[in-house]
């Protein structure tokens, strides 16, 4: 008989890897806030959403909500709801930023649940490519299962380029252990800024190197308050 953590393992690296990193080491300022609503969707129309939040409750601290749910043909809607902060490790004008973030949340299947801790460190800057300007982040982190002592590591590589005023591209990549299995996912999108509109709109794509098959067309929704 599988443990609950056994049953909610395949759950969890499929949520965890779905879910994107967003800002890196950067922080908001402070009564600033940021919000990204995102949904995908496979062949078979496996689904997940996610919605991030972010708020800078000082110049030094940002609050963050990432809040996901999966939805598989043959399993009970899974997700999880993490809360953390981040914090800057690095001045306000150096060139390569640091920061950390530390968090707590749940992760379930069905109507089980499972407490769940965060740690994370990110590294970021800005970066050129002719005329043109961009940015590159690596964000590292670890999930913890506080149940049965098990953990997800997490790390995302991102690379953005900013084409015009109104358009920008990102290549991610996504990478994940659990419990000595290991899934890598290479993520595309075009991220259009309309001067029509306060919303930013993402449009890529998700697949997980080795298995097509899980591939996903990717909608997101993002705005700065």
């Amino acid at each position: 008989m599988p443990t609950v953590y056994e049953r909610l393992l395949p759950a969890l690296l499929l949520i965890i890897l779905a879910g994107s990193s967003k800002a890196g080491p950067w922080l908001r300022e402070k009564g600033s806030s940021f919000t990204a609503s995102s949904i995908s969707a496979t062949y078979f129309l496996d689904t997940s959403s996610q919605t991030y939040l972010e708020y800078g409750l000082t110049d030094k601290t940002t609050l963050i909500a990432d809040i996901s749910m999966l939805r598989l043909r043959f399993a009970p809607e899974s997700g999880y709801a993490i809360f953390s902060l981040r914090r800057a490790l690095s001045t306000p004008d150096a060139t390569s930023k640091w920061a950390y973030e530390a968090g707590i949340g749940a992760g379930w299947i069905g109507v089980q649940t499972l407490p769940i801790a965060r740690a994370g460190l990110s590294w970021g800057r800005g970066i050129k490519l002719g005329e043109k300007s961009g940015w590159a982040t690596i964000e590292a982190s670890l999930v913890w299962d506080v149940t049965f002592g098990e953990h997800i590591a997490k790390l995302d590589t991102t690379v953005g380029l900013n084409f015009t005023d109104l358009t920008a591209g990102m290549l991610q990549l996504y990478t994940v252990d659990i419990a000595g299995e290991t899934a890598a996912t290479l993520a595309p999108s075009v991220v259009l800024s309309p001067d029509w509109t306060k919303f930013r709109f993402q449009f890529g794509a998700e697949s997980e190197l080795g298995n097509i098959e899980k591939s996903a067309i990717k909608l997101g929704l993002w705005r700065e308050f």
